[in-house]
């Protein structure tokens, strides 16, 4: 598994990475899944662009949780983006069945490694896991899937058996950290990089290709 490094601690920055790492997918049509502010339309000029989001400011409110279909044909967008969306959802294999569907050309998702965001506050018996955590107010919203970044792989790598996709690339991304320190984890992790990216990787990044 190859390995990216960066991190996002605001929404509006992974929208800026998005941008920036995949304009040769990003064209023509494109719907954003989980677009909060729509930011990706002002950082992609030129495109034919529909963002869609519970809250936020998208183009079309849309729950995804309480959806029959997504309200778009077969193969309509040329690109769709779903970046750290499916972990939110309780009918997470029903909309990325969706996603496939609306999808013509690409498909570029994200899925998060929760291991990795529990890792500290578990190790070190204090804390909280933001989106898991008990809290006295009701959530505006959380997480409902608690997978590792080996269980994200395995989903993806799953889907060419259901549905007509080929992985065009993936790979997990890391926080920069000194060589020194990523070399002393991943020694302390027996030289297990599976084991190793379990606990330090935060996100798993896909792209997908529609082949039929």
């Amino acid at each position: 598994m190859r390995v990216e490094f960066d991190h996002f601690p605001e929404g509006s920055l992974r929208s800026s990475y998005i941008a920036q790492r995949f304009p040769q997918y990003i064209r023509g049509k494109v719907l954003d899944v989980g677009c909060d502010n729509a930011l990706l339309k002002r950082l992609v000029p030129g495109i034919d662009y529909l963002g869609v989001d519970v809250e936020g400011t998208p183009d079309l409110i849309l729950n995804l949780d309480e959806i029959d279909e997504l309200p778009f044909a077969t193969s309509q967008f040329d690109c769709v983006v779903c970046a750290d969306v499916l972990e939110h959802l309780d009918n997470l294999h029903f909309v990325f069945g969706e996603l496939v569907r609306v999808c013509g050309g690409h498909l570029i998702l994200s899925l998060p490694n929760n291991w990795s965001n529990a890792r500290r506050a578990i190790e070190r018996g204090y804390g909280t896991i933001g989106h898991y955590g008990l809290q006295i107010q009701t959530p505006v919203d959380r997480h409902k899937w608690f997978f590792n970044l080996h269980e994200a792989i395995q989903f993806i790598e799953g889907q060419p058996q259901k549905f007509p996709v080929k992985v065009v690339e993936s790979y997990a991304m890391e926080r920069p950290r000194p060589a020194l320190l990523r070399w002393l984890r991943y020694a302390l992790a027996a030289g297990n990089k599976m084991r190793y990216l379990n606990r330090f990787a935060h996100t798993l990044w896909t792209v997908l290709k529609k082949t039929a």
